[in-house]
């Protein structure tokens, strides 16, 4: 058995190994919810650890703490691997994300002031401003501004506990949502700005509408991502294989 390489740098110090493990785990999410691991793919430490220039315990910190996230699964006898993805788990997944985002938008709608609405008000602006680009490419501007704007929302919730969970439930989501792309051009070019209708219910105080056209948002993401989850059965057989 191999031994963990050891060094006298930087990162044999507690405080640089946990920071280094941030900076790997942030770095992995990004990519496993780009799709740049497919499902199930193994992630395999010692790669990691080469890729990224440290030690072996820095890269198993960071994929314990993207196992508590629910992005990675870990195993006694095959070590990591990226959360298989299925019709059963973005169901739940999906009307998880309703009840928790209904409850915080009206939180967030009956308590938010002026400075919320301006921040909402922000957040559709500076993206909408953003050209998505073609369903085939990830354009990360777009992604980080869509992110903003649906944090926005929920901003004036009262409870960090609650906009902590949702946040964590958009990271699952968007996996769904960025493997869904594909199908994406097609769908938008017959529906109307959804973003928009929900901005102007939210700050209108409009509560019912604005939950019912947040709830419509994430089930017709949803269709879109179902409707692709079928291409991805050969991927997993061929890396499972492999």
């Amino acid at each position: 058995m191999r031994n963990e390489p050891q060094t006298n740098g930087p990162s044999a110090d507690p405080e640089a190994r946990e920071t280094m493990a941030s900076v790997i785990a942030d770095r992995l999410r990004r990519e496993i919810i780009a799709c740049a691991f497919a499902p199930e793919e193994r992630l395999r430490v010692r790669q990691l650890a080469e890729r990224f220039g440290v030690a072996l315990s820095p890269v198993r910190e960071a994929l314990n703490r993207l196992s508590s996230e629910g992005l990675v699964r870990q195993s006694d006898l095959r070590g990591f691997s990226v959360m298989p993805v299925s019709e059963q788990d973005l169901d739940e997944l999906s009307r998880t994300r309703c009840w928790l985002n209904e409850r915080a938008l009206r939180e967030s709608i009956a308590h938010g002031d002026a400075a919320w609405e301006e921040g909402v008000l922000i957040a559709y602006h500076r993206l909408s401003r953003i050209d998505r680009g073609p369903s085939e490419q990830v354009n990360e501007p777009w992604e980080a501004a869509h992110r903003a704007f649906h944090r926005s929302l929920i901003e004036a919730c009262g409870s960090r506990w609650m906009i902590a969970f949702c946040e964590q439930l958009f990271d699952q989501a968007d996996r769904y949502r960025r493997i869904g792309r594909g199908a994406r051009d097609a769908q938008e070019r017959v529906h109307p700005d959804e973003h928009r209708a929900i901005m102007d219910a939210a700050v209108a105080r409009d509560v019912e509408r604005a939950v019912r056209l947040g709830n419509e948002h994430i089930m017709r993401t949803t269709e879109l991502c179902r409707s692709e989850l079928p291409r991805l059965v050969p991927v997993r057989r061929r890396r499972a294989a492999g």
